[in-house]
């Protein structure tokens, strides 16, 4: 299919992944290798350790505990398998039964410290493995393999048996892959393919199939972590040692659930680091989805918009079905690094053309135009009646002479062209042949990326199965839509990888004197009014209106006159959270007669209501901008993430909101807003002025640090709205709401 590696860093890049990343530390007694030791304000490491696990995928000595030759029972297949596997590998395998001599002729121990040497990998084919565990601690068995299932996916029960085993596992120091797991790590990899390879996790073993037979198209397969319930050895262990591996060009995940958010954000940025791809299926997109995962693994699958964000933040690439997973994988593991961002569309139908070309830029594709002199130059060799701007349409690919390599030649030499891509819609020969022909030439004499869509259903054809498949230079698809996603999938990772700065470099180490100030403001398991909630935002320089509370109808009076006519009045007190269904807020007060009468219905309401107040808040009003919200919230996976989307009742009509997990730069930031579908409302509408985008950006940010530092003393925290100004004039919080944990 392609060939090459993932493509060469940029200096600054290149010199970040030599100071984080290697040489590696020495071995500890968990087999991980140590990280750095930087640790984030609230404690959190910043850095992914990578575990050793070369002695597991390739041990010198593997136990199978209850391993059987009698015909007929499930452990007597599996013994067979690691027999055939160990012997491949090289490793010695000693069976262990305590009620067995021998078993497919090898001697077989009683127990494992029977044995007569130490060994690297024991493999679990009983059905409760905990009392095996302290067993092989006593003996220093590395790592080990737990097939039984019976844990967390079957609820609360099993969850407390699955957590009795991780705790034993801890203690023990060793590694261990399950439970609810299988054989798909001891899988035969075919030694004959070259080139970069796709290093396989999946916690669904039959998942990984479609990915596993990619090996029959000539794309190699290093590696299969069939994480199951992930009691230890989780997806994010698989990601920081396989992002190491000097032979893995992408790796590949089926995620159901994540064991820990943290974790896999680290190891994805160590990934990131490395410039090696990361391509999952992730689970949970949709409420019966995230049910039926949860029965399987027994893990959290996370709110799925927290989820997504978080994969893209850290440039983990997300697709759907199994065959994109395949399709997306293998190009990024063997693709070379594009030259330039442009995608052109040959065809030999016009008709083809314009449907790829419409479905590719409606992926965010780009197709430029060809300049005229290369529009001239093409039409030495294709009639001047046929469209060659892009997509260039040939009118029938050109047999009898050698004007077809010609052309596709042309359209390589051009700077702006990074990718070209020939959908084939079906075998016509001679004509697809020569074409099919004709481009794998031409791919193996240029750096540019040259993919094929080959639309034959039958797919026995000699142009794809010889040709095209026995091409290590061109990339071939069977469907536009996977062709697509594996193009853009391709240039996002580039474009990702080259201006990548890892958030966890610039995450703060040390209290800032905003978080001394908060820390007094916060009242442990109650909701601040909205005056303390001011007061949290204001230590974090979080601007809001003046305003001030009272608790009589003179003060009132006295405080509109120092705060400045037209006044806000609004209700204040710890539990009341939507003042306006409640009318507790008066606007637009012009006049002391107003602010008196207004403190007493507030009042009164207050009382009817059955609401306790602290006072009564006067405040400024302020008008003339674009109302937003920013928020805190807490994801069970993984932890404190910030919100920013329209305001006002908006946010909850439309539901607009872009979401990040801290820590965060200016960059994402940023990034937030452009993913919103109201992000024209900050350039200006209908003539209004563009607003204070840069002071938004700052609110972002400081919510982030204050999410950061007040770690898990902040269950929530939401300003809406918050006003946004015209330009170079500011953000104001006009009201907040902040629960303390």
């Amino acid at each position: 299919m392609l060939g090459s590696t993932h493509g060469t860093l940029t200096t600054d890049f290149r010199a970040r992944v030599v100071a984080c990343g290697e040489p590696r530390a020495a071995v500890h007694s968990r087999a991980t290798i140590a990280p750095e030791g930087d640790l984030d304000v609230s404690g959190r490491p910043l850095h992914a350790p990578v575990p050793d696990l070369d002695r597991f995928f390739r041990p010198e000595s593997v136990a199978v505990i209850g391993a059987s030759d009698t015909e007929g029972r499930p452990n007597t297949g599996i013994t067979r398998q690691l027999t055939t596997w160990a012997e491949r590998v090289g490793a010695r395998l000693y069976p262990v039964h305590p009620t067995r001599t021998s078993v497919f002729g090898r001697a077989c121990s009683p127990s494992v410290a029977a044995l007569p040497e130490q060994v690297d990998l024991a493999v679990l084919l009983v059905s409760d493995p905990l009392p095996v565990i302290e067993e092989l601690a006593r003996a220093k068995v590395r790592f080990a393999v737990a097939f039984a299932s019976g844990f967390a996916e079957t609820g609360e029960e099993g969850a407390a048996a699955q957590a009795r085993l991780a705790a034993a596992v801890e203690r023990s120091g060793l590694r261990m892959l399950g439970p609810n797991t299988n054989l798909n790590a001891f899988e035969e990899f075919r030694d004959d393919l070259e080139g970069p390879a796709i290093a396989l996790i999946t916690q669904s073993g039959h998942q990984g199939r479609p990915v596993y037979t990619l090996q029959e198209l000539g794309v190699r397969l290093s590696h299969w972590a069939p994480t199951g319930n992930e009691a230890d050895l989780e997806t994010a262990d698989f990601i920081a040692y396989f992002s190491q591996r000097p032979e893995v060009g992408a790796i590949a995940c089926y995620v159901e659930g994540l064991k820990d958010g943290r974790s896999f954000l680290l190891a994805a940025d160590r990934a990131a680091r490395a410039g090696v791809p990361v391509v999952a299926v992730k689970v949970g997109r949709t409420e019966a989805g995230a049910r039926t995962a949860a029965s399987h693994t027994g893990k959290l699958t996370g709110a799925d918009q927290v989820v997504d964000a978080a994969m893209r933040q850290f440039g983990v690439i997300r697709v759907d079905g199994l065959d994109e997973l395949q399709d997306t994988a293998a190009l990024l593991a063997r693709a070379r690094k594009p030259q330039a961002e442009g995608v052109v569309v040959y065809s030999i139908s016009g008709g083809t053309g314009a449907h790829f070309a419409d479905l590719a830029t409606g992926a965010g594709l780009h197709l430029p135009e060809l300049p005229a002199d290369k529009q001239a130059e093409l039409h030495t060799w294709i009639p001047d009646y046929l469209n060659v701007a892009n997509p260039v349409d040939n009118g029938g690919h050109p047999v009898g002479d050698w004007r077809g390599r010609k052309i596709i030649d042309a359209i390589l030499a051009d700077p702006s062209v990074g990718v070209l891509i020939c959908p084939i819609t079906g075998p016509f020969p001679p004509m697809s042949d020569r074409l099919a022909q004709d481009l794998v030439d031409a791919a193996e004499a240029t750096d540019k990326l040259v993919c094929v869509v080959w639309g034959s259903p039958v797919g026995t054809e000699e142009a794809y199965r010889t040709t095209l498949l026995g091409s290590s230079r061109v990339a071939t698809f069977r469907t536009f839509g996977n062709c697509i996603t594996a193009v853009k999938a391709y240039l996002d990772h580039h474009r990702f990888v080259a201006s990548y700065r890892s958030p966890f470099d610039e995450a703060p180490r040390t209290p800032s004197p905003s978080f001394r100030k908060a820390q007094a403001l916060m009242r442990p398991g109650q909701q601040l009014s909205e005056h303390a909630a001011k007061q949290l935002l204001r230590a974090y320089g979080i601007r809001v209106p003046r305003e001030q509370l009272v608790t009589s109808a003179a003060a009132a009076v006295r405080a509109a006159g120092l705060v400045g006519y037209p006044v806000v009045m609004k209700a204040s007190g710890a539990r009341l959270a939507h003042k306006t269904e409640l009318g507790l807020v008066k606007v637009g007060l012009t006049s002391a007669s107003q602010v008196r009468d207004a403190y007493r219905e507030l009042t009164d309401i207050a009382r009817y209501e059955d609401v306790e107040l602290d006072g009564i808040l006067v405040c400024q009003m302020v008008e003339r901008g674009v109302e937003m919200m920013v928020g805190v919230t807490r994801d069970p996976l993984f932890g404190p993430t910030v919100t920013v989307g329209l305001g006002g009742v908006l946010v909850e009509v439309l539901h607009d909101a872009a979401v990040r997990v801290p820590p965060f730069g200016e960059e994402q930031a940023r990034a937030m807003l452009g993913e919103l579908r109201g992000r024209a409302l900050l350039e200006g509408v209908r003539g209004g002025p563009p607003v204070d985008v840069d002071a938004l950006v700052e609110v972002v940010l400081r919510v982030e640090r204050m999410a950061l530092e007040l770690g898990d003393e902040l269950a929530e925290l939401d300003i809406n709205p918050l006003m946004v100004l015209g330009r170079g004039q500011g953000a104001v919080a006009l009201d907040a709401l902040a629960v303390c944990r």
